[in-house]
Formats: C-alpha cells, sequence, structure tokens
C-alpha cells in the first residue's frame, strides 16, 4: 500500500466545504477576507476528519497479522504451519498523507494571507501536526523510511515535485519531534483571544488547546520508547523533557485522545467481519486471574450462559470441561441441573481463550473442547445450533453498525442488539502514556514519581478508559443483559474493581528491575489489544511477552519459530515515477521487495528503530 500510494495532493477548495452554507458566504464573491478566514478552520476540520490510522483493510489485513504474530490472538480454526505468512496487506503505510495534504494547502493559504493575518490561526494549523506525527510513527513503524519532507508538494512547486525523496526513520523522529515542540510552544505561549479557533470546528476536544498541548507532549513519549535501541540517552532524555513541560500529559479519560466523526460513522460495513480470532488462553487466563475488568471490554461472552448449559444438560451431552469447572449443579429426578455459576461468578465465567499450539485444531482427544464443533452443537425441533464455548475479538470495538444475537437455546426466542452507534475510535490514551513514564523510570529516568505510582495509574486509567470505550461504542452486554438468561451480569466496570485488581501481585512492581520492566511490558501487551500495531511495536522492541514466563509466557510454535519483525513491501514498476527512489529506498534499508517472503526473511530484515532490538520472547536488551 505504501509504495503504490499517490504521493501527491488534490488542490482542496473553499467550494469543498461552503456548498451547504450559501446562504451564510452570500459575499463570498466581493469580501475575500471572509473567504480566507473560513477556509482555514474548514481545513483544520477536514484534516481530523481525515485522520484514520487504521481503515478497515488495517483489521482485515496488517492489523490481523500483528494480533497474531504476537501471539495475543489466535484463529479460531487454531493455528498451522503458515501462523507466521501473510497474504494481502492493507490499511497502513500511506496513512500519513491523509492529513499532510491538508497541512500543505493550509500553508499554502496562510502564506497567501500575509504574516499579519496568517499569525492569527496559529492554532489551526498547529494541531494538524500532532496528528500527522501519530501517523507517521503508525506508518513508519513496519515499512520504515518514507516521503515526508517532500510529500504532497505537487500543487506547490514549479514544476511540479512529483517524486519525492524517501526520509529515514533517524531523520523523521527529529523532524516530528521538532514539530510537536513547535506546537507545544505555540499552544501554552500564544494568547487565545488572538486566534481565530472555532470549537466547533473541533471533533476531538471541542476548542480545549490545554487538552491539545498534553496530546502533543505525550506523543513525544511514543517516539522515545522507539528510540531506546538506537539511543537510549537520548530516549530518556526526552521523557524528562515531557515530565518538565508546562503542557502536561494526558491524564484521565477526560484527556483520552478517544473521538467520533459523526453519528453515521460506523467505521465500516456490518458484514465485514473482523477476524482475529479468540484471544490465546493464556492471555484471557492472565485476565481472569486477576479479575482485570478489561478481559470484558476486549473479548465477548461465550454462548454458554446458565440456560445454555442447562439445555446441554437436557439433551445428555457435555459442556466442555473448562466450562464445567465453573458450574455449580445437582442431579434431580435423575436430571443433571444447573444450580449457580462457581468462583467469581457471572461475567467472568463467561471468557475463555484458545491454545496457541500448531496443529491443536486435528488433536480432537486433547483439543476437543475447543475446537470439535460436534461436541458444540444442539438439535432443536426446527434447527440445529452452534454454540461457541470461547470467547472471540469484540468487532463492535471497530465499527458500530453491528447486530448482536443473544445465544437461546434451539426453538428459544430470537433476541437482537440491532441499534446503530456511532463508532470512537481509540488512539493515545492516559493509560499508555503512564506505561511510558513507569518504563522510563525503571529505566534511569529522572522523574518526579515513583514507577509504582506511574505503574497503578496506568493500569487504573487504561481500565477506566477502555470502560469508557466500550459504553461509548455498546458493545453487547453493557448496560444490559437483555432480560433472556437470570443468572446474566452486564459487563460495565463495577465499584471497587480496579483497586481489587491491583492489590494482585502481578499488578505490583516488586522482584528485581527485570521482573518490574516485565511487568510493564506485559501491561503495554494488554492495553494495546485493540491498537495492534503498537503492540505489534511493544512486544517487538521489550521481547516481552518472554520465553518460560510466570505471567504472560511467549510460545515457541512448531518447527518454524520465526515470526515477522516486518511486511512485505512490493517491488516497484520500472514504470513508476518513483522506480529509482522507492528500488534506493529499499536497498538502503536491507530490505527485499516482493510478496510471499520468508518469515526468516522478515525477522531478519528490520526497519532502522528495530535494529538491534531482542528477539522475539528473549526479554529486554537495554
Amino acid at each position: 500500500m505504501k509504495y503504490t500510494s499517490l504521493l501527491t495532493a488534490t488542490l482542496i477548495g473553499a467550494t469543498l466545504f461552503t456548498t451547504s452554507c450559501k446562504d451564510d458566504f452570500a459575499d463570498i464573491n466581493t469580501n475575500p477576507s471572509t473567504v480566507s478566514k473560513g477556509h482555514l478552520p474548514y481545513l483544520f476540520a477536514q484534516g481530523v476528519h481525515d485522520f484514520e490510522p487504521a481503515d478497515y483493510t488495517f483489521w482485515f489485513y496488517n492489523g490481523k497479522y500483528y494480533a497474531q504474530f504476537i501471539q495475543a490472538f489466535v484463529p479460531t480454526g487454531g493455528n498451522t504451519e503458515l501462523y507466521n505468512r501473510m497474504d494481502q496487506t492493507g490499511g497502513q503505510g500511506s496513512q500519513n498523507y491523509n492529513v499532510l495534504k491538508i497541512a500543505r494547502e493550509m500553508d499554502k493559504v496562510m502564506k497567501d494571507l500575509g504574516p499579519d493575518e496568517a499569525a492569527k490561526y496559529q492554532y489551526v494549523r498547529t494541531l494538524l501536526d500532532p496528528l500527522i506525527v501519530y501517523l507517521g510513527m503508525f506508518d513508519t513503524d513496519t515499512y520504515g523510511d518514507m516521503p515526508f519532507s517532500e510529500a504532497c508538494m505537487a500543487p506547490y512547486t514549479s514544476p511540479m515535485l512529483l517524486t519525492p525523496k524517501y526520509d529515514t526513520v533517524q531523520e523523521l523522529y527529529a523532524n516530528w519531534l521538532e514539530m510537536l515542540d513547535n506546537t507545544i510552544n505555540i499552544l501554552t505561549t500564544t494568547p487565545a483571544v488572538a486566534q481565530t479557533f472555532p470549537g466547533s470546528q473541533d471533533m476531538v476536544y471541542a476548542g480545549d488547546i490545554t487538552k491539545w498541548a498534553k496530546l502533543a507532549n505525550s506523543l513525544k513519549l511514543k517516539i522515545a520508547v522507539r528510540l531506546l535501541t538506537q539511543d537510549k540517552a537520548k530516549a530518556i532524555a526526552i521523557a524528562e523533557e515531557v515530565a518538565k513541560s508546562p503542557a502536561g500529559v494526558l491524564s484521565g479519560t477526560e484527556d483520552d485522545f478517544i473521538f467520533n466523526k459523526g453519528i453515521t460513522d460506523y467505521h465500516f460495513n456490518p458484514g465485514n467481519t473482523v477476524g482475529f480470532g479468540a484471544p490465546k488462553k493464556e492471555v484471557a487466563d492472565f485476565l481472569i486471574k486477576n479479575k482485570d475488568p478489561r478481559v470484558r471490554f476486549f473479548y465477548t461472552k461465550n454462548h454458554f450462559n446458565s440456560k445454555v448449559v442447562q439445555a446441554f444438560y437436557d439433551a445428555g451431552k457435555d459442556v466442555p470441561a473448562y466450562i464445567e469447572a465453573n458450574v455449580n449443579s445437582e442431579m434431580e429426578n435423575g436430571k443433571k441441573v444447573f444450580k449457580s455459576w462457581k468462583g467469581s461468578g457471572e461475567p467472568w465465567v463467561r471468557y475463555y481463550g484458545i491454545p496457541a499450539d500448531i496443529g491443536a485444531a486435528n488433536q480432537t482427544v486433547k483439543y476437543g473442547d475447543y475446537f470439535d464443533e460436534n461436541r458444540f452443537k444442539l438439535v432443536g425441533a426446527s434447527a440445529e445450533k452452534k454454540f461457541t464455548p470461547y470467547s472471540i475479538f469484540q468487532q463492535e470495538n471497530c465499527h458500530g453498525n453491528v447486530t448482536y444475537t443473544v445465544p437461546v437455546v434451539p426453538d428459544g426466542p430470537v433476541i437482537q442488539d440491532n441499534e446503530n452507534h456511532a463508532w470512537y475510535g481509540f488512539y493515545m490514551t492516559s493509560g499508555e502514556v503512564y506505561l511510558y513514564l513507569a518504563e522510563f523510570k525503571l529505566l534511569g529516568a529522572n522523574l518526579p514519581s515513583s514507577a509504582q505510582d506511574y505503574f497503578s495509574k496506568a493500569i487504573e486509567y487504561s481500565v477506566k478508559s477502555y470502560d469508557r470505550w466500550a459504553g461509548l461504542n455498546q458493545i453487547p452486554y453493557y448496560g444490559t443483559t437483555y432480560g433472556y438468561d437470570p443468572n446474566e451480569v452486564s459487563i460495565e466496570l463495577k465499584n471497587g474493581e480496579i483497586e481489587a485488581m491491583l492489590a494482585n501481585p502481578d499488578y505490583q512492581l516488586t522482584g528485581s528491575k527485570e521482573e518490574q520492566l516485565e511487568k510493564v511490558y506485559i501491561q503495554e501487551y494488554i492495553h494495546f489489544t485493540y491498537q495492534p500495531s503498537d503492540q505489534f511495536v511493544a512486544v517487538r522492541r521489550s521481547g516481552i511477552p518472554k520465553v518460560g514466563s510466570a505471567l504472560i509466557p511467549w510460545q515457541l510454535l512448531g518447527p518454524n519459530t520465526e515470526v515477522p519483525r516486518r511486511l512485505e513491501i512490493g517491488i516497484p514498476s520500472k514504470t513508476d515515477k518513483m522506480y529509482e527512489i522507492k528500488t534506493a529506498s529499499l536497498k538502503s534499508q536491507g530490505f527485499t521487495g516482493g510478496t510471499s517472503l520468508e518469515p526468516s526473511l522478515l525477522n531478519r530484515e528490520r526497519v532502522w528503530q528495530d535494529n538491534g532490538a531482542p528477539n522475539y520472547g528473549e526479554g529486554p536488551n537495554f
């Protein structure tokens, strides 16, 4: 996708934004000042609207590969020996240009206005830079070098610049840090009264400049952790700068970079089912063991509610052993009767992962309770039904236009949740920021709070952010039980759950420095469940999960254990104007172009920021 994307920009005209506002701009032909003043806020709104780090193709291709490569999810049909290979890719590599082209047009408009008039629009222009930096990291995380400094400049150059150079990741990071520092400086020193910035055009923070400044400052940490392998001293210095900045950082759900683009934005069509699969068993078990509420927001409940369990008993069929272990039952008049759930009860007993072993689906004796579909079927008078005993990826957090059907016994009622909800995207939150601060504190950064304080707040913020996000997207069972099963419990965050979770040893920074770092990286791994690219980067740079870990272990799968550390890049066509530049970029990065490449090759050929990082499962080496 990156190497076939069009790097030129379409000139954005004022009519694109004003066609429905004819009455308000009746003097459009006689008052150029009015047109130019309206133009820049509208361009800003368009830039925010075009911000999209993970479109629907990402969830079907790149995102799915990452989630399965790093053992966060397992295909519902089980892993095969092809688990570390890929087919098509998409949704990443050129996302940056969607906003960059708007910024280029804003630069042109401001230049035409002259310095005095342009000075009134510093806010609206600089606020696009954090979005550009975010998307730039997203694109370079797996594809490396990219055109940036000369990209999207064709309409503004003579002759038209149609062959932009490739900037290295090292150059890009330096450039992006300067952009963020400039944004922070403008937002913290330029009086708002001197700015033309209508909050109605800001769908992210509704004109709250302090939150934009926090976002820009927090993004510096996102760059810093990517620098740790290449320049640890520089990375730590950035973290210390962030902590001292008057801008502050994202601190609490109200600061989170979570927003939606309108009541009819469902992200993608409901027929497009995201096929990440089920959580890996050890991941789900870790969350359940620690009664981590995020398990309820990441995954679906399984189909085995108490009525379905009873229906299996009535049919003389066994329920999967791991479900049966959580059931209190008695024999009454020769029949087995469900009485209650054991242990933690609902909703905890409805979440299970599946084994990641290669070929597990074919081992029916050992793994039949997960993969033998004949064990999950019941026959009614009019139809046969299949019930899924494990949890799967909660796709309503990816798009809002989804119909959920409550699992009921054969010949039971049809109960559906088919309300359409505008989709809210989840981008950068306080939980991520505080996990980075905890990491840097353990690595020796001079920060004002303790690693444990940052760590505890990070997990608290993460849980609260996911709870808020699940509520905004109205995922199944949030705030409702649908009235079918009397033993059903809704999934929203309950009082006291965070405190109980944080008291667990796995959520306390005890033990050696290495053990403490592992706990931080495990929480990064968990927090990024719905940001697969960030999750992939966190695993790649930290070597966590680790082989033999008592928390969440990395599993050596099959005879071919090498997993890609970047995705494939197609060989450019010789008829492409960019052929020589693209070919030179591949060569300078040491990349082999093409498709159907061996995983071992994609494991060895690394993007700049990944060079020298630990192998998967080895643990940190910096």
